[in-house]
């Protein structure tokens, strides 16, 4: 197998924490997104929607999508389980990987890729330029602490994302909360419990 990854960005590092917590040996290429490697011919044809993480299978499949991804580890390397341990274990899980992207990820790009300067005509990953909307960038932030309120909540109540034990969604939510670093919002002491839980899921060392 080979992993399309760029060391910079937050969504191929979500799959290669995955990779690391099941101890997985994959041959990596990194793809200099700064330099637009990814609209290279040669990547459009891997992936036609220019994007990372990709995962390219020994028969030449290309699995693009983090989802994907983590479903192909988990079912060729069950132990230890990230998607979850049982029915109940399995659908939290996937019901708290969903919220953290698109209350979590989704939000902090929304503020980010609607203002940074390098960014102008690529408000939205892909291979098509979209451009900035800066009226957008002020809710992604809003967004982003509600995030913070809602993992704050959750933590309270759970030592990890879905419950008991580690999982897909703290790795959503780990680099979901490191991303907002990137627009200066990071949790405080009014978060206590978020702050444990990142405290700890930072030490592991998938994530190191």
């Amino acid at each position: 197998m080979k992993f399309y990854d760029c060391r910079t960005a937050p969504s191929p590092r979500r799959a290669r924490i995955f990779i690391a917590e099941k101890g997985i040996a994959v041959e990596t290429v990194e793809v200099d997104l700064a330099a637009g490697e990814q609209f290279s011919d040669a990547f459009r044809r891997l992936n036609p929607r220019c994007t990372v993480p990709v995962l390219e299978l020994d028969d030449g499949t290309a699995i693009g999508e983090n989802a994907g991804i983590a479903a192909y580890l988990e079912a060729v390397c069950p132990h230890p389980p990230l998607l979850g341990r049982d029915p109940r274990d399995k659908a939290l899980v996937a019901a708290w990987n969903a919220r953290c992207e698109a209350e979590g990820l989704h939000a902090v790009a929304e503020c980010f890729r609607n203002r940074a300067r390098g960014l102008r005509d690529r408000a939205l990953t892909g291979g098509r330029a979209y451009p900035q909307i800066p009226e957008l960038v002020e809710r992604g932030r809003l967004r982003t602490l509600e995030f913070f309120d809602t993992l704050e909540r959750r933590l309270a109540d759970a030592p990890y994302v879905a419950g008991e034990h580690f999982s897909v969604a703290d790795i959503t939510a780990l680099c979901a909360v490191d991303f907002a670093a990137w627009i200066k919002l990071e949790p405080g002491d009014d978060r206590p419990h978020l702050r444990r839980w990142h405290a700890a899921v930072t030490a592991r060392p998938s994530v190191q």
